[in-house]
C-alpha cells in the first residue's frame, strides 16, 4: 500500500482561484478591495522571502498591498505608532507583522496592538478567545490551512481520534481546539503530545489523523503509524544545502517509510506550507467583508 498523497499546493491554488473570483466580485459589485499592510523591521533573509511571498500573492489576487521595511533599529514606540496608523486606515483590512522582531522590541505588545478585526495572523488573543468559543474570527492560518486540507480531501474527522504532536501556539494548540469544535462539524476527539508526554508512540498508533508540528526531522517513523491513518506533516526542517546552496528540507515524519503504511499523507515541501500564504489572503477578503458588514 502506498499513501494518497494530499498536495497543499494543489489544495491551495483551487482556493487561490475561489479568492480571485470572489475579490473580482467584492470590487464590481461593492466598489471594495481589501488590503493588506505588511510589516517588516531589519533585514533577516528568511523572512524577506516570506514578505515578498505574500506581496506576490496580494499582486496575484488583486488584493492591494503595501510593505513597510523598516530598520533594524527601530524603535518599539516608532513600531506600535505604525501600527496604530494602519489600525485607523480603513484602506488597509489586514496588518502582518513578521516575527521574529529584534531582541529590544517587545512581540507580545506589537501583535497585541494590531485591532482584532485585521489580525489576518489570527494571533491576537480575541481572535483566539474567539476561536475557542466558536464565534467568528480570524483564524490562525496554518491550523485554518490543515483544516481546509482534511476538508477538501474528504478526511472524515467527526468522531475521528486525532493525535496532535506539538503544543505550540501557532499550531498545535489552536489545531486542537479547531478539530474539536462541534462549530463547523469537525466533532473530533483530540489528544496532544508534547515534551513531557510519555511513550508518545502509543498515543499516535491510534489515530486516525495524525498531525505532528514538534520539529524534529522524521520524527515520526512508521511503527508509530496506525495502517490508513491520514498523516499530516507541519514540520520544516533544513538538514542541509545543495552544492549550489538550496536549503534541504525534510518534515516531522519519515516520508518514504510513513506512506508506505498511512492511507493519506501530506509531503514537505508542497504540503502544509503553501496552504500558510493563501489562509492568510483568505484571511484579508474575510477581514474586508466584515469591515463592510458583508459576513
Amino acid at each position: 500500500m502506498t499513501a494518497r498523497i494530499i498536495s497543499g499546493t494543489e489544495i491551495a491554488q483551487k482556493i487561490r482561484e475561489e479568492l480571485k473570483e470572489e475579490i473580482d466580485l467584492l470590487k464590481s459589485r461593492h466598489g471594495i478591495t481589501p488590503g493588506l499592510a505588511t510589516v517588516i523591521v531589519g533585514d533577516d533573509p528568511a523572512s524577506q522571502t516570506y514578505v515578498s511571498s505574500k506581496i506576490k500573492s496580494c499582486q496575484a489576487l488583486g488584493i492591494f498591498s503595501t510593505n513597510y521595511p523598516l530598520h533594524e533599529s527601530t524603535s518599539e514606540k516608532e513600531l506600535l505608532y505604525l501600527v496604530k496608523t494602519l489600525n485607523d486606515d480603513p484602506t488597509i483590512n489586514g496588518i502582518l507583522v513578521q516575527v521574529p522582531l529584534p531582541k529590544h522590541i517587545n512581540e507580545n505588545k506589537v501583535l497585541t496592538a494590531i485591532h482584532p478585526d485585521k489580525d489576518v495572523d489570527g494571533f491576537h488573543p480575541v481572535n483566539i478567545g474567539r476561536m475557542v468559543i466558536g464565534e467568528q474570527g480570524l483564524l490562525p492560518c496554518t491550523p485554518a490551512g490543515i483544516q481546509q486540507m482534511l476538508m477538501r480531501s474528504h478526511v472524515e474527522t467527526n468522531g475521528a481520534e486525532v493525535v496532535i504532536v506539538g503544543r505550540s501556539n501557532i499550531v498545535g494548540k489552536p489545531i486542537a481546539n479547531m478539530l474539536m469544535q462541534k462549530a463547523g462539524g469537525a466533532n473530533a476527539t483530540v489528544t496532544v503530545c508534547h515534551s513531557a508526554t510519555r511513550d508518545i508512540a502509543s498515543h499516535t498508533r491510534r489515530a486516525d489523523i495524525l498531525i505532528s508540528a514538534i520539529g524534529k526531522p522524521r520524527f515520526i517513523t512508521a511503527d508509530m503509524v496506525k495502517p490508513g491513518a491520514t498523516v499530516i506533516d507541519v514540520g520544516t526542517n533544513e538538514i542541509g544545502k545543495t552544492p549550489a546552496g538550496k536549503r534541504i528540507l525534510c518534515g516531522d515524519v519519515d516520508f518514504d517509510n510513513v506512506k508506505t503504511v498511512a492511507g493519506a499523507i501530506t509531503p514537505v515541501p508542497g504540503g502544509v506550507g503553501p496552504m500558510t500564504i493563501v489562509i492568510l489572503m483568505a484571511n484579508t477578503v474575510k477581514a474586508a467583508k466584515l469591515a463592510h458588514g458583508l459576513q
